[in-house]
C-alpha cells in the first residue's frame, strides 16, 4: 500500500506532501434526514508535485500553508500513539461481519448513523440488507476507525481508494473537517518513523486535536471554519 507519495509531519510546521498526491474538496453531503449520507467531490487544486499543508488552522491560503504558523507559535507537537490499529480497536461481533472500532480516531464524519446505527446493524449482519448498510457505513468513515472483517473469510472489507488527499467540508454541521488521506499514503512522523500504512486515515488541519497529527473530531467542537465553502446558517446556540 506505500508508494512514492509521501506525508511528512513537519516539526511544528505543515504537512510537507510529495510525490504528486492530487488534492481535492470533498463535502459532507446529508440525506434527507439530515444525516451524512455521500461523498462529493468539488474542486480540486492545482499543485506541483511538492505542496506544504497548514496543520495549524490560521493560514489565509488555506488549505495550503503561508508561514502562519511561525508567527503563532503553533505547537505540533505528535501525541498518537503507535499501536497499530489492531490494538487500539474493539471488536464488535456479529454473525456474518466483525467490526474493529478504534474510537479515539473518530473524525465525527457521522457516516455511521444513517439507516441504523453500524453497531447494530453488525448484529443484524445474517440479513443481506443490514450487512450491505453495515459495509456502506464503515467504508464511508474518512478515519479508517471503522474497520469490518468478513466472518467466514477473515478477510477485511475496504473500498478502494485513489492516492489522494480530500480536503474535508461539512456544511451540514457548519464547520470545515480534517484532511482525509486515501489510499494507503505514507504519512512519516516528523522524526522519519511512518506511522502505520492505512487505506484511510485522518489528519488534523485546524490545530486542535489531542491526538496529532491525527483528527480527533475537535474541529465539529470549535465550529472550524477554512473558507473555502459557503455553509448553513446556524441559529443561535448551535
Amino acid at each position: 500500500m506505500t508508494s512514492e507519495k509521501k506525508i511528512v509531519v513537519s516539526k511544528d510546521g505543515p504537512y510537507l506532501v510529495s510525490g504528486g498526491v492530487p488534492i481535492s474538496i470533498q463535502i459532507i453531503t446529508p440525506n434527507e434526514d439530515g444525516l451524512s449520507w455521500e461523498w462529493k467531490e468539488a474542486k480540486t487544486f492545482r499543485t506541483g508535485r511538492s505542496y506544504s499543508l497548514c496543520r495549524c488552522g490560521h493560514s489565509k491560503n488555506k488549505p495550503f500553508c503561508d508561514d502562519t504558523h511561525l508567527k503563532i507559535g503553533f505547537d505540533g507537537t505528535e501525541t498518537a500513539t503507535r499501536q497499530p490499529f489492531a490494538r487500539q480497536s474493539e471488536v464488535f461481533d456479529g454473525p456474518r461481519l466483525t467490526l474493529s472500532d478504534a474510537e479515539g480516531l473518530c473524525a465525527f464524519a457521522r457516516f455511521c448513523d444513517p439507516g441504523g446505527k453500524i453497531w447494530s446493524l453488525i448484529e443484524e449482519s445474517d440479513d443481506p440488507e443490514a450487512r450491505k448498510l453495515a459495509i456502506r457505513e464503515a467504508a464511508h468513515c474518512p478515519a479508517g476507525r471503522l474497520v469490518l472483517h468478513d466472518k467466514k473469510t477473515k478477510e477485511e472489507i475496504e473500498p478502494e481508494l485513489p492516492q489522494s488527499i480530500g480536503v474535508v467540508e461539512d456544511p451540514a454541521l457548519g464547520c470545515s473537517g480534517p484532511l482525509w488521506v486515501r489510499g494507503g499514503i505514507t504519512v512519516e512522523s516528523e522524526n522519519g518513523i511512518p506511522y502505520e500504512s492505512r487505506n484511510r486515515v485522518t489528519l488534523c488541519r485546524c490545530g486542535a486535536s489531542s491526538n496529532m497529527p491525527f483528527c480527533n473530531g475537535s474541529h465539529a467542537s470549535i465550529r472550524f471554519r477554512d473558507g473555502l465553502v459557503e455553509f448553513v446558517k446556524l441559529k443561535p446556540g448551535e
